[in-house]
């Protein structure tokens, strides 16, 4: 058996040296790599997992957010279908006025029938105001719930708000007698005006909702900006340090081979005297 090789404590102190330098250029490049300082529990647990924490709920907001986009998207949706509902209201307002302002009796028979016509179309427009399958105007209107945070204790609840001309909504019946007295007509038009009022108080209703939601939306997004750039910040490197690193590393690589080289000439200087 070989006999084992002693190596002078010189020629020792430089390759330990030399190695540790060799793993700092590794652990700096991997860095400049993957722009990680932090790139596993091994690096350091404790900012690797508070990262982790941070980057978790971040990820949880984030699917709020959507949710919370959409709901913005369905009132969006209700509050264009309540505006397209109150200008057919007040074109049958228009139809009922222009009944009353003519004592011909055909021609307040045809304005009925155009009376009823609107009445039908603000049934079917108010049908289609749905969004991903919700509809908050429809004659039985669905409540959009909204969540605001992870487990689900701040909640936002929109009721919806039946805006067919029905009794259980906006209450305007068909034209009575074909429009043939005043009457009839005063009782049309008293229904379209207070019609009109419900209608642009569910707007109003619902905008405030709507401003709630996207203030909502935009803290959200503020908070998850918030988080991952805490999570950066315990994990992230800075390229610029790190370059700097690397460049002093790697001059200190090449001092500590030539510090070897210097030792080892030395020995062999030693060796030449035995000669």
């Amino acid at each position: 058996m070989a006999d084992k090789v002693e190596l002078s404590a010189a020629i020792r102190s430089n390759l330990l040296t030399l190695s540790r330098t060799t793993n700092l250029i590794d652990r700096t490049q991997d860095r400049l790599s993957t722009g990680l300082k932090v790139a596993s529990a091994l690096d350091d647990a404790a900012a690797f997992f508070a990262a982790r924490s941070l980057t978790n709920r971040a990820d949880d907001l984030n699917g709020l957010k959507d949710n919370i986009d959409q709901g913005v998207s369905t009132l969006e949706a209700a509050i264009n279908g309540l505006e397209a509902i109150t200008e057919l209201i007040e074109q049958a307002k228009g139809l009922a006025i222009t009944a009353k302002a003519t004592s011909d009796t055909t021609e307040r028979s045809s304005l009925s029938v155009q009376f009823n016509a609107l009445l039908d179309q603000i049934d079917s427009l108010s049908n289609d105001a749905s969004f991903s399958g919700v509809n908050l105007v429809q004659g039985t209107p669905d409540n959009l719930v909204v969540n605001f945070n992870e487990d689900g204790t701040s909640v936002l609840t929109i009721n919806g708000i039946d805006s067919t001309t029905a009794a259980t909504g906006l209450n305007v019946a068909a034209a009575g007698n074909d429009f043939a007295s005043n009457t009839d007509i005063d009782t049309a038009i008293t229904a379209v005006n207070t019609a009109i009022t419900t209608l642009r108080t569910s707007s109003a209703t619902l905008g405030s909702n709507a401003t709630v939601l996207q203030t909502r939306l935009n803290f959200t997004e503020d908070l998850v900006n918030t988080l991952e750039s805490g999570a950066g910040k315990l994990t992230l490197a800075d390229l610029n340090e790190e370059s700097a690193n690397l460049l002093a590393l790697q001059t200190r690589q090449q001092l500590g081979i030539n510090s070897l080289s210097l030792a080892a000439q030395s020995e062999r200087g030693i060796l030449a005297l035995f000669g």
